[in-house]
């Protein structure tokens, strides 16, 4: 059995399912993929229970609707938990996250409890976005700095690779988030814990069929979780345990020693 899942949630996506899946296992062969699919009115998940009976890498899960990412993605945690996956990356199913980029966010995480996938680490790569829908980005990322104290470049970003530990850690019930903003309070419930996070670059292209999901109620609810994160943390702005090397805390989310060279 592989130690890696890719989770991807869909709803209404039958124009990229397929596309995106030959795209994950040409890059990253030795990956399961699990889609958590929301009740799609267009056929999206008969086509995924179609990939699975060809294909055992892939899993298919149907929810009865259509409630959130955030749920969707906390359902996928779960059933990867009771399973022996070590590492669970998140990613779109619109093609937008490069499945290229998934053996350095795997490759990252031995070497930390969470890894963020950045659009604007060391630069812009981002591809076919319209100038507002990048300036609302940048400023939400800086917005959930400002409040937050979150130092990371890309906080609202969604591709991404947590390690096992981590997961077990955070308190899944407890995540008040449905929208995009799920992805600022995963992020900040772990840098809050203590887990070692790392950024590493990806390129991100908007999407080539289907429809966003964006709305203003997304919007709105984002504005408003990231000042809950800064009271439930009663307004601290740093993490309760931050990691200290050689302290055994997160013992998974630690860099791993190089042996030493022999001497001679």
């Amino acid at each position: 059995m592989t130690d890696t899942l890719i989770i991807i949630p869909t709803y209404n996506e039958c124009e990229n399912i397929r596309a995106a899946a030959a795209a994950v296992f040409a890059n990253s062969p030795d990956v399961d993929i699990l889609f958590v699919d929301d009740n799609s009115p267009d056929g999206t998940g008969d086509i995924a229970d179609e990939m699975a009976a060809a294909d055992p890498r892939v899993q298919v899960m149907h929810r009865k609707e259509k409630n959130g990412l955030g749920r969707a993605y906390i359902a996928g945690f779960k059933w990867a938990l009771e399973r022996q996956y070590e590492f669970i990356c998140e990613m779109d199913a619109d093609l937008s996250h490069d499945p290229a980029d998934i053996p350095k966010l795997r490759a990252a995480a031995k070497d930390a409890g969470l890894v963020l996938g950045s659009r604007y680490l060391n630069g812009i790569r981002v591809i076919n976005w319209p100038l507002r829908r990048l300036v609302l980005s940048r400023g939400a990322g800086l917005y959930v700095k400002f409040v937050t104290g979150m130092h990371f470049t890309d906080p609202t970003g969604g591709f991404k690779c947590f390690r096992r530990c981590v997961l077990e850690t955070i308190p899944l019930d407890r995540i008040e988030s449905s929208g995009y903003s799920f992805q600022v309070e995963m992020t900040h419930l772990a840098w809050r814990i203590g887990c070692r996070i790392v950024e590493v670059p990806i390129v991100f292209e908007e999407r080539r069929s289907g429809a966003s999901k964006m709305s203003k109620n997304i919007i709105f609810e984002a504005l408003g979780i990231v000042w809950k994160l800064y009271f439930r943390a009663r307004f601290s702005r740093a993490p309760v345990c931050p990691v200290q090397p050689g302290s055994g805390r997160f013992k998974c989310c630690q860099p791993q020693r190089r042996p030493a060279r022999p001497t001679v």
